[in-house]
């Protein structure tokens, strides 16, 4: 076992800290190393869910590819390099990444029974340094981080807790949140004090947020390396999203005293985004530039505000309107990073100027979830889902990004990348194209049947304990009422909606 804070001390010697108490109750920092063995996809591959969709093998065939790889970028633990658990690696330039790895989990969860995908996020706790600071890249190989902490872009964007949380929504492992709470305070601690302006507001860079090149800034700005002296919108809505889990933690641990602080700045930074951030005549959130005029660029960072549930209902219609507005978001491979009426827009994608994301449209269809429009998050799941299968049976494998109008790949991509593309063969296969929707904490499945042919899955892993097969039988049309069949080895509940109703079953009893 390491001594305690030592490698903080090694990596960042001469540097100067303002301590936060909330470091010291950080476990990850001395934890022990993990030595379980790596599953082997051959050898696990049956006791991974098992969809079935009638007349689609393509779809099936895509949902096998993205597992295969995945298994195949599992990393054991190095201690080299500070890591603490075995880990699954962001498959792109040997660095553990932040904001890939949460969203990484989000999939991950179907197959946690096997490998424990959301201990991957251990190794960026255990690299926290004494003032909550947490870097966005952390080195496989040796003990490194890719920036130094008051670089501009040395992290972000946060969405760790996010990922935590559903996390916890499908295990109810209080546990880990005990664990991780305290870091994730810490880490929003820091960002409310080297992240902000004068007036409270969040500033990132292209990099910062994840969206390395989207033409937001000012002239004379570096579009992915700068902040621009500007108020950034996702980075304002993720601190909203972090500190409304940060406050659910709280209530869970008993620990609200902790987050006073939290609870006084949500409503305000709501209010900001709100009065600051949006604009009237067009229905859109935007970045604001240092002479205060509001940048006008449609990027698909400012729908957080659905998942982060601070649009106000009356502004709920238009602002959603974009998503079905083929000059803005629906184009023929759905949601497209920026805007296709941005004078920059690329139709073959150019990294961040309209390239398809995993990660961003994963996070339009919970925020769609979040307001309950599920039937436009159909709509664009269905419309995401086929596209990527297309290219993957074009291909043969799954993509870094993708053309928002060629159906292809983006020009600016890299192979096997799962990597976050795992979410459109997995995630949202289960969750937005058939409808299947977990909550495991209380052993219940939302099921919203949108297709007609034949499907459901075999062996569907809820909370910890439940495996369920489910099945919808072929329908005529829409119209007709589902036949559901489902078997549990526990108790647990199917709440089944259709076009014309709802009905429950109870299984396992």
């Amino acid at each position: 076992m390491r001594e305690p804070w030592d490698h903080l001390y090694r990596v960042n010697e001469g540097m100067t800290y303002e301590q936060n108490p909330y470091v010291y109750e950080n476990t990850f920092i001395t934890a022990g190393v993990e030595e379980a063995p790596l599953p082997v996809y051959e050898d696990v591959k049956g006791k991974l869910p098992q969809p079935v969709w009638e007349g689609h093998q393509d779809s099936i065939d895509c949902y096998y590819k993205a597992w295969e790889i995945a298994f195949s970028n599992l990393r054991k633990a190095n201690p080299e390099a500070g890591f603490v658990s075995n880990f699954i690696d962001t498959a792109f330039n040997g660095f553990l990444f932040m904001w890939d790895t949460s969203f990484i989990l989000m999939f991950g969860k179907y197959g946690s029974r096997i490998f424990n995908f959301q201990k991957t996020l251990d190794n960026m706790y255990s690299h926290q340094h004494h003032d909550g600071y947490i870097c966005r890249e952390i080195c496989e190989t040796e003990n490194g981080e890719h920036f130094f902490r008051h670089d501009p872009s040395s992290t972000g964007p946060n969405v760790m807790a996010w990922s935590e949380w559903v996390y916890y929504q499908n295990t109810g492992d209080k546990e880990r949140v005990s664990r991780v709470f305290p870091v994730l305070l810490a880490y929003y601690q820091w960002l409310k004090a080297n992240r902000t302006w004068p007036d409270g507001s969040y500033w990132s860079t292209g990099w910062g947020c994840g969206m390395d090149n989207v033409p937001r800034l000012q002239p004379g700005y570096h579009e992915m390396f700068s902040h621009g002296h500007m108020i950034w919108v996702d980075a304002c809505i993720h601190q909203v999203i972090s500190g409304k889990i940060l406050c659910k933690m709280a209530e869970i641990l008993g620990r609200e005293s902790d987050i006073e602080d939290i609870k006084k700045e949500i409503p305000w930074l709501t209010d900001l985004i709100n009065n600051k951030l949006w604009d009237p005549e067009t229905s859109f959130y935007y970045d604001m530039w240092k002479d205060g005029t509001l940048n006008g660029v449609k990027s698909v960072g400012s729908y957080w505000a659905l998942l982060a549930d601070i649009v106000p209902e009356e502004r709920l219609a238009p602002f959603v309107a974009h998503l079905n507005d083929e000059k803005s978001f629906k184009r023929p491979h759905r949601v497209p990073s920026l805007a296709a009426d941005h004078p920059e827009y690329s139709p073959e994608g150019s990294y961040w100027k309209g390239s398809v994301w995993a990660p961003t449209t994963y996070m339009v269809l919970k925020g769609l979830e979040e307001i309950k429009n599920y039937d436009l998050a159909y709509e664009i799941a269905r419309n995401h889902h086929d596209n990527v299968v297309k290219v993957f049976k074009n291909t043969g494998t799954l993509w870094e990004n993708y053309s928002p109008e060629n159906g292809t790949q983006g020009n600016w991509s890299q192979p096997n990348f799962v990597g976050w593309s795992g979410l459109p063969a997995i995630s949202v296969l289960f969750e937005h194209v058939m409808g299947i929707m977990p909550d495991g904490q209380n052993n219940k499945i939302t099921w919203h049947v949108n297709l007609t042919e034949h499907h459901g899955i075999k062996n569907y892993p809820l909370g910890t304990e439940a495996v369920l097969d489910l099945d919808c039988e072929e329908r005529a049309s829409e119209d007709e009422k589902p036949v559901i069949t489902v078997k549990s080895n526990v108790k647990a509940t199917v709440e089944v909606i259709w076009r014309h109703g709802s009905f429950i079953i109870e299984a396992g009893e």
